[in-house]
């Protein structure tokens, strides 16, 4: 699996939406973006990394909030292409969040026979059994709120992240990835509530209360998915990892947050010398996979 190239697949609502926009249409502003893009893309720099090490790397984009189903064929067109530029059979894919469901179900499909091209799918943060903050905003009227705004914007990717949906889809699906060549690994973190980035910890709170410790989205044991997948033909173990540090969701592809200024005692006087030790911390997680990969079975 040594030469195989890596495909990073963002979550859900990805936050760099705009600067996209301005990379795919940088001849039109005479932009000349480079790196920079990289280090402000929501892998905050960790494709440029791998890059460096020798890992051939590309970023995913598909639909910004849309259901799995619309994620998955986007994410299957990025893939074929990334495989046919580059002239290889197979890729790996990591993927944060929702990301991860939408790689997942790519595979199931099958469509064209992608998932003899996917070599192993690596999932960072990734609700395999949903979160109950998606149970909990749709309970709260947040089905409203998707139909309200849907002319404008597809926001119904968050009815997929529900626990029912999630749970419904795992049943559905354990056979088919239990006896396909993929293989599954999980990366899983929480962090304590006063560390999480501000906007999150009310959701932190509400996913506690009800799953336990979580990322500020997701909880642990969503994130860890199952120990095995029992298919007709053969039974697959999902290899789980600890992620190595505690990181909320945010943290998790790369993005320092205030709230580290209290969870490692940082002093704003050195402030930009701790983030960027702070984001290599992570940026090292993603190395170590990638040299990891080598080393999956075939």
């Amino acid at each position: 699996m040594n030469d195989y190239p890596i495909i990073l697949a963002h979550g859900i609502a990805r936050f760099d939406f705009l600067l996209e926009y301005l990379v795919q249409n940088s001849k039109l502003f005479n932009l000349k973006l480079g790196d920079i893009v990289d280090g402000l893309s929501y892998f905050k720099g960790i494709a440029q990394l791998l890059r460096r090490h020798g890992f051939d790397t590309e970023h995913s984009s598909v639909a910004f909030a849309d259901g799995v189903k619309k994620r998955s064929e986007d994410l299957q067109d990025d893939v074929e292409l990334f495989l046919n530029v580059k002239g290889k059979q197979k890729a790996h894919i990591i993927a944060h969040s929702m990301g991860g469901l939408d790689a997942r179900l790519m595979i199931v499909n099958n469509k064209n026979g992608i998932a003899d091209r996917v070599a192993s799918l690596t999932t960072i943060g990734t609700p395999h059994n949903g979160t109950y903050l998606a149970d909990y905003w749709l309970e709260k009227g947040g089905d409203e709120v998707i139909t309200a705004v849907e002319k404008c914007i597809r926001l119904n990717g968050f009815e997929d992240l529900t626990t029912k949906a999630c749970n419904e889809f795992n049943t559905a699906s354990e056979k088919t990835e239990a006896d396909n060549n993929v293989v599954y690994q999980t990366y899983e973190t929480k962090e304590q509530k006063k560390f999480v980035f501000f906007p999150l910890q009310g959701a932190w709170q509400k996913i506690f209360d009800k799953q336990g410790d979580n990322d500020g989205l997701v909880p642990v044991s969503s994130q860890r998915w199952k120990d095995q997948l029992v298919g007709d033909n053969q039974t697959k173990d999902i290899h789980h990892h600890d992620f190595q540090m505690d990181a909320d969701h945010l943290n998790q592809v790369g993005w320092w947050d205030p709230n580290q200024l209290l969870a490692h005692n940082h002093h704003i006087v050195l402030l930009p010398i701790e983030i960027a030790k702070y984001e290599k911390e992570i940026k090292d997680v993603y190395l170590r996979i990638a040299e990891g990969l080598k080393h999956l079975p075939a």
